[in-house]
């Protein structure tokens, strides 16, 4: 069975909006269950008992949410060597104001500084939350969860 995290940090609902819809599009899939979970509350463990990460958080200023910057200070010591998350299969979903590039490019930095791997293109929300974007979330959601049932990721 796929266990994917769903991490979000979210101040106005939209990234959380995103964020739900992937954990909507994991749950739909046979054999795959979401845990969805708050950054700030995001743990090691978390990380290393899941499957894969869709990291989702607001652009700010062109970086990524200090609750984001958060998680990946707290677990990085932790996991860096840990062979049950290297090369742990990730996405990133971004709600940005500007063009969501900054948050992006520093979030991968830091994956690679964990060494996972990243399975699917960024997906970059600008400007407001459609249903089409909810729509898109929902299929990354239903996309890394078939992609690890089938071992493909």
């Amino acid at each position: 069975m796929a266990h994917i995290l769903v991490t979000f940090h979210s101040q106005t609902g939209n990234t959380e909006k995103m964020a739900r819809a992937v954990a909507a599009g994991v749950a739909q899939t046979r054999n795959a269950r979401a845990n969805l979970k708050a950054a700030l509350e995001t743990t090691a463990e978390d990380i290393r008992d899941c499957d894969a990460v869709v990291f989702c958080s607001p652009e700010y200023f062109g970086y990524m949410s200090g609750a984001m910057k958060d998680l990946f200070d707290r677990t990085y010591e932790e996991l860096k060597d840990d062979p049950r998350s290297l090369k742990k299969p990730y996405c990133i979903v971004i709600s940005a104001g500007n063009d969501g590039s900054g948050a992006v490019r520093h979030i991968e930095r830091i994956c690679k500084g964990y060494r996972f791997k990243k399975v699917q293109n960024p997906m970059i929300c600008k400007g407001p939350v459609t249903p089409d974007m909810l729509a898109l979330c929902e299929e990354l959601g239903e996309t890394i969860a078939e992609g690890i049932n089938a071992r493909i990721f």
